[in-house]
C-alpha cells in the first residue's frame, strides 16, 4: 500500500480521520507505524497528501491529513474488455486502476461463459475493493468508471458506435492485421476479447460499429498480459 486512501465516512472532522479495517493493519504490521510518523494518504476521488498519526492501537488509527496534491492525470482510455473468468478478473482490476485507466467496459461475448456474470467478484463492493487496491499501488484516488453489458449485440449496435466518435477505435485481435500503433497519447477505445479472441461474428460486428483491427505480434497473450501490452505501445 503506497497510498493509504480513505473516504467522507472515516472523517471524525475536517482535518482528522479514523482508519480500521485492512488498513489499520497495513499501518501496524507494514509500516510499524507509531505516534508521530507520517503516511502518504489520499481521499477517494480527491486529493492526495500527507497525514501524522495522531493516535494508533489495534482498534483503530487516528490520522490528521493535510491534502494539497491533484492525483495523477487518467489515460485518456475506455477499455472494452469482453469479461474474464472471475479469477483473471481480480488482477486485472487491480491493474486497470494501476495503469490509470480512465473507464472501463466489460461486455459479453460467445467464449464469455454466463456463470462469470453471476460471480461474487462483480458485485458493486468487491468490483469497489480490487480497485482501491490498485490506485493504493499506484498512488492515484480516482477510480475508474465501470459499466457492464451482458448482451454483445445491443452494446455493439447502440452504445459502441457514439463512444468511438472522434476517438481512435482499436480492436486487438490475434491474426494477420496491421501492428498496434505506438505512442498516439490521444482520446482512445480499446477493444480486447476473451481468451482465445471473438468469434469472426463479433468481430465484424466490431468492425461494422468502427474498429480497426490491429495485432499485438504473433504470440497468442493471456487478457492480462494484452492489456498491458497494448497500453504500453499506446500511451
Amino acid at each position: 500500500m503506497n497510498l493509504l486512501l480513505f473516504t467522507d465516512a472515516d472523517r471524525l472532522d475536517a482535518n482528522k480521520v479514523a482508519v480500521h479495517d485492512r488498513r489499520l493493519l497495513h499501518l501496524r504490521e507494514v509500516h510499524r507505524a507509531s505516534v508521530g510518523d507520517t503516511v502518504r494518504v489520499g481521499e477517494v476521488n480527491g486529493l492526495m497528501g500527507e497525514a501524522e498519526v495522531l493516535a494508533i492501537d489495534d482498534k483503530a488509527a487516528v490520522l490528521a491529513v493535510a491534502l494539497d496534491q491533484p492525483p495523477p492525470p487518467k489515460l485518456p482510455l475506455c477499455l472494452v474488455l469482453a469479461l474474464p473468468r472471475p479469477k483473471m478478473l481480480r488482477r486485472i482490476l487491480r491493474s486497470v486502476a494501476e495503469f490509470g485507466v480512465a473507464e472501463l467496459h466489460l461486455i459479453n461475448s460467445y467464449r464469455v461463459e454466463k456463470s462469470y456474470w453471476q460471480s461474487p467478484v462483480l458485485d458493486n463492493a468487491c468490483v469497489r475493493d480490487y480497485l482501491l487496491q490498485g490506485l493504493e499501488q499506484s498512488r492515484d484516488t480516482r477510480l475508474p468508471v465501470l459499466h457492464r453489458h451482458s448482451r454483445f449485440k445491443p452494446f455493439v449496435e447502440d452504445s459502441l458506435p457514439a463512444m468511438l466518435v472522434g476517438k481512435h477505435a482499436l480492436l486487438a485481435h490475434p491474426g494477420e492485421h496491421p501492428p498496434c500503433p505506438r505512442g498516439i497519447n490521444s482520446e482512445t477505445v480499446l477493444v480486447i476479447g476473451p481468451e482465445g479472441g471473438f468469434i469472426p461474428y463479433e468481430v465484424q460486428q466490431l468492425q461494422d460499429a468502427g474498429c480497426h483491427t490491429v495485432s499485438l505480434g504473433s504470440r497468442i497473450l493471456r487478457v492480462e498480459n494484452a492489456i498491458g501490452s497494448a497500453l504500453g505501445r499506446l500511451f
